[in-house]
């Protein structure tokens, strides 16, 4: 149901493997929670990659099944909320969607929560929610207009339409949109670009970016430097603040330590 693989010893590729449209059911998010949290605890892995098998789903989002049959949708999430990541808040790696085929609910709600999105040309997205009387409440409604321009999210969550990837690439959400065949080597090629960055640095910033997104500048400014950000913290008391200028001068590649 999850298949978890580690390339080029320190990226994880994450596989939603649910035939026929991997939707998500209890087990597959405590499966993906398992997963997220290997990610994190594990300082040897620097990138995540989360995708789904076969080639029309990424995923259809939550079993609409297991909500008719009366099971808790609330239920033993883990640590990190629905689906493992979207309310992991202590996670200061990136994790990458590798989207090959359709997005819809709670799989669109997962690509929301990633950082980086590649996809296929060939993508649709949805939030479908209030045509089943629900609502996106594993992240659609929160990060869709924060993501989105905010009238595209409420169309989006109002009306449960399809967008295609072409149209989310054009506004903003989509960093690499290529074709089917293609979104696993370009997902493996961002992550190997973050790669060869120092990790010290890279957490830091997505530190500071979570931290400080919804702030003033000026507000940014003081909470960034005051002391309570520990990934900010350890870049700068890292070696690599000096690697990376030596290694630049003297026309080298860096020895990232950290």
């Amino acid at each position: 149901m999850i298949g978890v693989e580690v390339v080029e010893d320190d990226i994880l590729v994450i596989t939603m493997d649910r035939p026929p449209a991997n939707a998500i059911d209890q087990a597959m998010s405590e499966g993906l929670d398992a997963a997220f949290s290997r990610f994190e605890a594990d300082d040897a892995l620097r990138v995540c990659i989360v995708t789904g098998g076969g080639e029309r789903f990424f995923s259809a989002g939550w079993d609409l099944k297991e909500v008719a049959a009366g099971h808790g949708d609330e239920d033993g999430f883990g640590s990190g909320g629905y689906m493992g990541l979207t309310e992991r808040w202590s996670l200061v790696k990136p994790v990458i969607a590798a989207v090959n085929g359709i997005a819809a609910g709670g799989g669109f709600e997962l690509v929301l929560a990633c950082d980086l999105v590649v996809a296929s040309t060939e993508a649709r997205f949805a939030l479908p929610e209030v045509r089943h009387g629900l609502v996106a409440e594993g992240g659609g409604v929160i990060r869709a207009p924060r993501r989105l321009p905010p009238a595209l999210a409420m169309d989006l969550l109002l009306t449960g339409r399809f967008a295609s990837a072409e149209d989310l690439h054009r506004h903003g959400l989509i960093n690499r949109l290529v074709p089917a065949p293609e979104v696993m080597a370009a997902a493996l090629d961002l992550a190997r670009m973050i790669r060869a960055a120092a990790p010290t640095a890279v957490a830091a910033t997505m530190e500071i970016v979570q931290r400080t997104s919804h702030l003033s500048v000026r507000d940014a400014y003081a909470t960034m430097r005051g002391g309570d950000m520990p990934a900010y913290a350890r870049m700068r008391a890292s070696p690599n603040r000096v690697e990376g200028p030596r290694a630049f001068t003297e026309k080298r590649p860096p020895r990232w330590t950290g």
